[in-house]
């Protein structure tokens, strides 16, 4: 594959993690509405953050000129802090 071929399947991939990162994080927001369970919320919460950091590298860098190792390292931080908040919502009784 040539870099113009694997940039496209890139974003291709970050595009359908954005759309399936969003409807789960959507779902769980809803259940967290109907039942008012915090640990929906915080489950919500985490996967919108999650969702929000395997965006954020290629969008940095795109768009804001931000260099690739700054942009991943934010997206790593990102999807750190959103696996803490989702395994805090399991916790949470």
């Amino acid at each position: 594959m040539t870099g113009i071929e694997l940039a496209l399947v890139l974003a291709i991939v970050k595009t359908l993690v954005l759309v399936v990162g969003s409807v789960i994080t959507y779902f769980a927001f809803k259940a967290y509405r109907r039942t008012r369970q915090p640990a929906l919320g915080y489950l919500a919460g985490g996967f919108g953050i999650v969702t929000l950091g395997f965006v954020l590298a290629g969008v940095l860098h795109e768009i804001l000129g931000v260099s690739l190792v700054t942009g991943v390292l934010l997206e790593s931080l990102l999807v750190l802090i959103g696996f803490f908040v989702i395994a805090y919502s399991l916790y949470v009784q």
